[in-house]
């Protein structure tokens, strides 16, 4: 965006149908960063001479060094398509399965991606990841096949075997949006070569084509060897080029804010569609109310830390006063700008359905809902990444006085990557940092107390378990007050498996629920829930339920935050090892309560109420659940045995096998305690051939013969003594 297009950037903004918000998500090393560096040259933002290798949208230190991107960057560019100018506001996000929180985010800021795939790799576990976080948010997707030249040069294909690749990856796509897609969508999303909703082509040498470009132009993919076989692709991207071709793409098949936010909102908003504020939203209006969500946060060295907003109403411009919804305060605007990758451009305003960088929102977080302090609303869906941190390490820094810069670190770090949760081990005092795995804990925070130059104490990873229970509590079981004045009896139970999947999946967050939710009843009774317990849930947490079932108990409203903020320590950590607890559903059946409030206060209903739950679960068959990664080997066939040896080795299970030229592809299941170590068990094992991709995260009870060997450690590692005694203590 050269300074002579700031003033066409400004009136495009307004222009709703001539905006298009995307993201480029693919599997790692597919070439979203490539692609992108050439979208950019040829929007004249860099030089063609270094499209493809420059990178510019990796601008941190560290994405340098690694050749990886870790954080998502934005842009904004200006296209001619036909004789009219489009504003494309555009994400690149990161491709390694740690740093998925980025892309989950950056979901939410945009209504169509375009997806990579590697011709030579096709569909990858990650592409199929980034195609679920995207129809999660309901984002439209189409489709880029990359490395063509790879196609043609090394593995010599005909145009006949060309086409039959191209259809396997097209077929493949086709299929995930089926099986992840929303029932409306599936047929209304899906791609088709013909139409051009996919295109072919090599970001790193500038060309691209797609079926309606092929006939327009006669070239044929007979050509388009030729072409790349006598080293003439500058000539072929002259007369295909990359940038062209993709975004003409985009602005074809991918909606602008006034189409998408109509089926969006509904999707993401929990709040009255048919309220003024949401019709605002719906209807993309300049002119309403302000609304929007921030979906990322980061530091910079002059501004303090800026943030991403995505306006869905109103506009934002400097020296407004915004509302942060979950922090409840109010800050003020110092600058807004559209954003030119590690660069920001000051525009005066920023309105509807683009998406802004905002300098002034010193306590907002990603996810954070934004609006107008004189008229607030209710908050967007919390952004959930689809796996769960996996993988905590402890850190302590060495000397005390570093202690407040580390904790300022962690503070920062979680609110610009919620994905990264931090918690403070009450007995030994160490920090514990929980993310989606060890690179992602190495970039976020290990290399960044390397920079601040605090030398600290760091756990070998620590695998965080989860407990389960397989029936239901007998009987009620009775909790005292201390006091004895005050008794609870509680039954707990195994949630509905079907209700319990869908919470795993996201469609039913954590909540507190309202008293008259029909929505969430009526989805929980077609999952099946009984339609009368539907009616009794005030609290959804950990992906476990608190039910309130009493009938007639005076002053049980007056406890109520009480007895939820006790299931909600039982839940955080359950009875046997003080790990956190998962599909179980808690019942408060009755309670004897003390006419006086003075003596049901806080300290004689919390303990009360959460030593009833734990011992509730304790006798419902608890359990403890472990972590399995479900993960896909790539190895040359010759290697497979080095490689089923290692899963083998691991308490692994091999799901299937597939050989395809020399190569065997193993998808197995494998303990996450065990795999510590395995990517270079693994290279050893297979002379360095075998590569490992993650799917699925899924929880699975442990083995019996390991459980209590597990649980002494877990107790060791986190200084609790006996559990019976420790609840007496307290």
């Amino acid at each position: 965006m050269a300074k002579d297009k700031t003033e066409l950037v400004q009136e495009l903004m307004s222009k709703q149908d001539h905006i298009r918000n995307i993201g480029i998500v693919a599997h790692i090393d597919h070439g979203k960063t490539t692609l992108t560096d050439n979208l950019l040259a040829g929007a004249g933002m860099i030089s063609h001479e270094h499209a493809g290798h420059q990178l510019a949208m990796d601008f941190d230190k560290q994405e340098q060094e690694r050749g990886i991107t870790i954080f998502s960057a934005n842009v904004s560019m200006v296209h001619e398509y036909g004789d009219k100018n489009f504003l494309i506001n555009l994400i690149d996000t990161p491709g390694h399965v740690d740093f998925g929180g980025d892309v989950t985010r950056a979901m939410r800021a945009v209504d169509g991606v375009l997806v990579l795939a590697d011709a030579v790799e096709g569909v990858m576990p990650q592409t199929e990841t980034v195609i679920r976080q995207a129809l999660k948010e309901r984002v439209k997707p189409i489709l880029f096949i990359n490395k063509v030249d790879r196609l043609i040069k090394e593995l010599k294909l005909t145009p006949e075997q060309m086409q039959e690749r191209f259809l396997k990856i097209i077929t493949e796509v086709g299929l995930l949006f089926r099986k992840y897609g929303e029932e409306k969508y599936k047929d209304e999303w899906t791609i088709n070569v013909n139409d051009g909703s996919v295109a072919f082509g090599s970001a790193v040498k500038n060309w691209a084509i797609s079926i309606p470009l092929m006939q327009k132009a006669g070239i044929s993919f007979k050509d388009i060897i030729e072409y790349s076989e006598q080293g003439r692709e500058k000539e072929l991207a002259e007369k295909a080029p990359l940038h062209r071709v993709v975004l003409d793409m985009v602005i074809k098949h991918l909606p602008n804010p006034l189409e998408a936010q109509k089926y969006r909102i509904e999707k993401i908003w929990p709040g009255e569609i048919d309220s003024d504020i949401g019709k605002d939203m719906t209807s993309c209006n300049i002119g309403g109310k302000l609304a929007g969500v921030v979906t990322k946060i980061y530091p910079d060295p002059h501004a303090g830390f800026v943030a991403t907003v995505r306006l869905f109403s109103g506009k934002i411009e400097k020296g407004q006063d915004v509302y942060l919804i979950s922090k409840q305060k109010k800050e003020k605007v110092q600058q807004v700008a559209v954003y030119r990758g590690q660069q920001r451009v000051v525009m005066d305003e920023v309105v509807a359905g683009n998406i802004v960088g905002v300098v002034g929102l010193k306590d907002a977080g990603s996810g954070e809902t934004i609006c107008d302090p004189e008229h607030t609303i209710t908050a967007f869906e919390s952004i959930t990444h689809i796996f769960e941190p996996v993988v905590t390490k402890a850190i302590e820094p060495k000397h005390p006085r570093d202690l407040a810069k580390f904790i300022e670190l962690l503070k920062r770090t979680s609110r610009e990557d919620p994905t990264l949760r931090v918690s403070i081990n009450e007995d030994t005092g160490e920090y514990l940092v929980s993310g989606l795995g060890e690179l992602h804990i190495n970039a976020k925070i290990e290399n960044k107390l390397k920079e601040m130059g605090i030398e600290a104490s760091i756990s070998s990873p620590i695998v965080i378990f989860k407990e389960g229970i397989k029936s239901i509590t007998p009987k009620p079981v009775e909790g005292k007050s201390p006091n004895k004045h005050n008794r609870f009896y509680v039954v707990a139970e195994k949630l509905e498996d079907k209700v319990y999947e869908a919470m795993v999946r996201g469609d039913i967050p954590d909540q507190e629920v309202k008293k008259k939710d029909v929505a969430l009843n009526d989805k929980l009774s077609d999952l099946g829930m009984d339609r009368e317990e539907t009616r009794k849930i005030k609290l959804i947490h950990n992906k476990c339920m608190l039910l309130d079932t009493t009938h007639g108990v005076n002053a049980i409203l007056e406890i109520m935050e009480m007895v939820k903020q006790s299931f909600k320590e039982a839940m955080n950590e359950g009875p046997m090892a003080r790990e956190p607890c998962a599909g179980i559903k808690v019942k408060l059946v009755d309670a004897k309560l003390h006419e006086d409030a003075i003596h049901r206060g806080p300290a004689q209903v919390i303990p009360a109420m959460r030593s009833a739950i734990r011992e509730a679960i304790i006798k419902a068959q608890t359990y403890i659940l472990e972590p399995r990664q479900i993960i896909r080997i790539d190895v040359p066939t010759d290697h497979m045995g080095g490689a089923i040896k290692e899963i083998n080795n691991r308490r692994g299970q091999v799901i299937e096998m597939n050989d395809e030229r020399g190569t065997t592809t193993i998808k197995c299941k494998m303990p996450v305690a065990e795999m510590f170590g395995f990517n270079s068990a693994l290279k050893s094992a297979t002379g360095g051939q075998g590569f490992f991709w993650l799917i699925d995260v899924v929880y699975e009870p442990l083995p019996k013969d390991l459980e209590q060997k597990v649980i002494s450690q877990i107790k060791e590692r986190k200084g609790i003594k006996d559990i019976k005694e420790e609840e007496t203590d307290e």
